[in-house]
């Protein structure tokens, strides 16, 4: 078995987090897409895809949880 089998694999990607992270600064959608220069819609699909795999309904919520797991600090 290798050394790394048992490491904790992030739940969010890596685009995922950056856009959550610009999220607790209080950036809108519009900002976070002209920082990470992609489209508005693809930081909503991060955002949205984040809050499938937590199973939540709202930003809020998707922020809560993710600190609440130490996947996000603020």
């Amino acid at each position: 078995m290798k050394e790394n089998d048992f490491t904790h694999k992030p739940l969010l990607t890596k685009r995922e987090r950056e856009v959550f992270e610009l999220l607790v600064q209080d950036k809108t959608t519009k900002d976070i897409a002209k920082d990470l220069f992609i489209s508005e819609k693809t930081v909503r699909n991060h955002i949205s895809n984040a809050m499938q795999k937590l199973g939540v309904k709202g930003r809020s919520q998707a922020v809560v949880e993710l600190l609440r797991m130490g996947e996000l600090e603020l």
